[in-house]
């Protein structure tokens, strides 16, 4: 039997619901069941790293938000002249599809921080190069109550390396 995409009502597919603009995200957290965990990232290129990482984060929780930086803020991050690789739509879509990922969204700014606001998660991840007290959020999130961590990395590869790999072959 030949597998089918699943399609939202807009025709677009199923997983592109999952991609909620800043400013409509509050009632859709109404109902996403807790424990509610939360990173950020600009997640360019998709690599191992990235997609172990959101797996590890998602298992901690019952619910898992993604906030990517958007086109500007990456740029900011002085990752180099030609990045991001790919638009923030790109991204997001990308973002959107994978099992781990309840909802993604972005921030314009140069850190998450109005956004981990929004969602007031009780668990505030990063991958294992974040020592806890630099993560943003980190202050905000354990005077509710919450939980921060460092997840350590399974699988050392960057997006950096990897686009360093390509401009070599």
């Amino acid at each position: 039997m030949p597998h089918t995409m699943s399609r939202s009502s807009t025709g677009l597919p199923a997983f592109e619901c999952k991609i909620i603009a800043p400013g409509e995200i509050a009632p859709r957290l109404l109902v996403l069941p807790r424990p509610l965990v939360f990173t950020n990232g600009c997640f360019d290129l998709l690599h191992r790293g990235h997609v172990t990482l959101l797996a590890e984060a998602r298992a901690l929780g019952a619910s898992l938000v993604v906030a990517l930086n958007a086109d500007a803020s990456v740029r900011r991050l002085g990752k180099g002249d030609d990045r991001p690789v790919n638009t923030l739509s790109d991204r997001l879509a990308v973002i959107a599809a994978l099992e781990s990922v309840t909802l993604v969204t972005w921030f314009d700014e140069d850190t998450p921080l109005q956004r981990i606001l929004d969602c007031r998660p009780e668990i505030l991840v990063k991958g294992g190069d974040w020592p806890i007290e630099r993560i943003v959020g980190n202050r905000e999130v354990t005077n509710w109550g919450g939980r921060v961590l460092s997840l350590p990395f399974i699988h050392q590869t960057s997006t950096s390396a990897l686009l360093d790999k390509i401009r070599r072959l």
